[in-house]
């Protein structure tokens, strides 16, 4: 049977967001867009990539494509070009293109502001529709990735198996006043402190309220030997 932390209280939950806020106030996505459509399309290639190659992708892409007309029209072989650095690229291309003339067709060329809209896009989810949603509009939702739901599970925020429990969960427990910007500190903290292999919890700020923080054993005191006496 899987050991859960224990869970931590309303008070620690909201001193744990309290300190995530002093130490980044403004907390930003580390991908790289100018427009709506630019950060639907970001999200969508972020799958199974990172945020860095996906920067990298889409100097290209958007300098071929910076809208939904462009991206309809570029030819399937050119955008599976740009995209090949990426994972699952060929099958993102197809995505994109589709995302891009269902927007043509039923949204005038914009991204839209509906979650059911939004999910009816080809390649994007719930998730990618919460990033959508906070980023763009200030959506009090959470996103949650592979980051984000292991942040939680180890704070003893969440303990859901899936990604639609872990959020139910932070929903429920992370005080309001913070919503709009726990996405983006519980993934940055994840991906840069909280990480899957050797977390970082001797310089973490929230070591002190975590309770599966690896603290080192405390030091046995030495008991004089004979020969000090």
């Amino acid at each position: 049977m899987t050991r859960h932390p224990r869970r931590l209280t309303p008070a620690e939950t909201a001193r744990v967001f309290a300190r995530l806020a002093r130490n980044n106030p403004e907390p930003r996505t580390e991908l790289r867009y100018r427009t709506p459509f630019e950060l639907l399309v970001a999200v969508v290639l972020s799958a199974q990539s990172t945020d860095r190659m996906v920067n990298r992708v889409t100097e290209e892409l958007f300098a071929r494509a910076p809208d939904p007309e462009a991206l309809a029209a570029l030819p399937l072989d050119e955008l599976e070009a740009i995209l090949s650095r990426l994972g699952l690229y060929r099958s993102k291309a197809r995505h994109l293109q589709a995302t891009a003339r269902l927007l043509l067709e039923r949204h005038h060329g914009r991204v839209p502001r509906e979650r059911e809209a939004l999910e009816a896009l080809p390649g994007v989810g719930r998730k990618t529709a919460n990033v959508l949603l906070n980023t763009l509009w200030g959506e009090p939702v959470v996103a949650v990735d592979t980051h984000v739901a292991r942040v939680a599970r180890r704070l003893g925020l969440a303990r859901g198996r899936t990604a639609e429990a872990v959020e139910r969960e932070l929903t429920a427990r992370i005080p309001r006043r913070y919503l709009g910007h726990a996405h983006h500190w519980l993934i940055l903290h994840g991906r840069y402190v909280c990480r899957a292999l050797h977390p970082l919890c001797g310089t973490c700020p929230l070591a002190p309220l975590c309770p599966s923080a690896s603290r080192p054993p405390p030091r046995r005191r030495r008991t004089p030997s004979a020969h000090s006496r």
